[in-house]
């Protein structure tokens, strides 16, 4: 019964948050969240630790480039959002989402199994198989603002879907995807599968859990 009552206490987050025995894998000692919006985590089941329950990355500028990474993910990221701010480019291409994995990634390139389709007058799906899409070819003056979710399915299976919506006319995309990865997933990145750049002012960002 102590043990029952010390995991009540934690998903309560009262002032002795973070008593977790040792037979749940705990401290034995008292540990509470040090940050508003955090918890207690632990990537290894030994050493806890304030951790926030979604983690914000970096917002990055693009101007200018044709790929934009984030790096280093944390081997426990179940769900990695990726955010679109004002994206557009400066010429024809497919924009995707592909997943990295190892600690300088080896970029996936295929294998993803999925569509994308724009929602206008007449929508005519496109298989995407490099990586997960957001647009198949858009003009330069399209400008994408939305978020996709990419989450474990099992072990290196990961699904993906999203939604974007252009701010220069009415027109939105919508894709889902699969892909195995063969290892663990550890870094993210918006490429342009061509030789175009991404315009000033965009932006993106992620959120991972």
């Amino acid at each position: 019964m102590a043990n029952a009552r010390n995991l009540s206490t934690l998903a309560q987050g009262a002032s002795t948050a973070g008593v977790l025995a040792g037979a749940y894998g705990g401290t034995g000692a008292s540990l509470s969240p040090t940050t508003a919006g955090n918890t207690i985590f632990t990537t290894d089941g030994t050493n806890w630790s304030s951790t926030a329950k979604i983690v914000q990355g970096t917002l990055q500028s693009v101007s200018g480039s044709t790929s934009v990474a984030f790096t280093n993910l944390p081997s426990w990221a179940k769900r990695i959002t990726v955010q679109l701010y004002r994206l557009s480019i400066n010429g024809t291409s497919q924009i995707l989402i592909q997943l990295g994995t190892g600690a300088t990634p080896t970029w996936v390139t295929s294998g993803y199994l999925g569509s994308l389709v724009s929602v206008s007058g007449s929508p005519v799906p496109t298989l995407i198989t490099a990586g997960f899409g957001i647009a198949n070819n858009p003009t330069t003056t399209s400008v994408f603002n939305g978020s996709y979710a990419i989450s474990s399915l099992t072990g290196n299976d990961w699904v993906c879907s999203g939604v974007s919506g252009r701010s220069d006319t009415a027109v939105g995309y919508i894709s889902g995807g699969y892909v195995n990865t063969a290892a663990t997933v550890t870094a993210v990145r918006i490429f342009m599968n061509g030789t175009v750049a991404f315009n000033a002012n965009s932006a993106v960002n992620i959120l991972y859990e």
